[in-house]
């Protein structure tokens, strides 16, 4: 078993039963974590935070602040170099969340999210990769799937920008990458969505991770073949 001092576990939720409930899957199936609890990120000392492996997160509840509240998780990014992000997102949230919290270490999941589905985002923490689950692609919240995209051919521009927004850059790293505005990436995205013929930021990301998004993407050849692709020092504003 693993040493707890390295292994430090947050778990935020307003509601008592979710921070017990997956409290006790920790306990039972990661008993390595040391797990603290909070109603609110305020109440999370920066040190903890610094210091913390996983942290959970519930924003089900945030559908009236859902943006404002993306927004100051996404600001905490940075302190969290060593953090493991889980969120569980309501179907209302979910489009703001994988705009805005969508980088590489996070993982959103359904509030409805089976307990496997829970243990396997957990255990695959270790992977610096960003995800979303099954559920949330699956549950018949969107109304795309592979069948009913858009079969249109992207640029060569296009892909490149959604590759690396599917990786879980920011508008501004891309930018910085390619060398060109944030305006030029902004519209290479919405260009990208309209010849796809999606019309949110969450159809955006269902399609990249559907299987004709990762093939045309080409994911399965430009992981690690690039250098260009490898992920700088996230040092930008909230993504456009």
């Amino acid at each position: 078993m693993l040493s707890k001092d390295g292994n430090q576990g947050i778990i935020i939720s307003k509601t008592p039963v979710l921070r017990v409930g997956i409290g006790g899957i920790l306990e039972r199936h990661f008993p390595e974590y040391a797990l603290n609890y909070y109603s609110s990120v305020e109440e999370v000392a920066p040190l903890k935070l610094k210091c913390a492996r996983l942290i959970i997160t519930d924003l089900s509840g945030e559908q009236r602040y859902a943006r404002k509240s993306c927004q100051q998780y996404y600001s905490l990014f940075p302190q969290c170099d060593n953090a493991r992000w889980l969120f569980f997102v309501s179907r209302s949230l979910y489009p703001v969340a994988a705009e805005l919290l969508m980088q590489p270490k996070t993982t959103l999941l359904a509030d409805v999210e089976p307990i496997e589905g829970v243990i396997d985002a957990i255990r695959n923490g270790h992977k610096d990769v960003e995800n979303i689950s099954q559920t949330l692609l699956t549950s018949g919240w969107h109304k795309h799937n592979d069948n009913s995209f858009s079969n249109a051919m992207l640029t060569l521009s296009e892909r490149k920008v959604l590759r690396l927004l599917g990786k879980g850059w920011g508008i501004n790293q891309i930018a910085t990458l390619l060398k060109k505005s944030n305006k030029t990436v902004s519209a290479q995205k919405n260009s990208a969505m309209r010849r796809l013929s999606l019309r949110s930021n969450a159809d955006l990301y269902t399609w990249i991770n559907s299987s004709q998004g990762m093939k045309q993407l080409d994911f399965g050849t430009a992981d690690g073949e690039h250098n260009e692709w490898k992920i700088p020092g996230r040092k930008e504003i909230l993504p456009s």
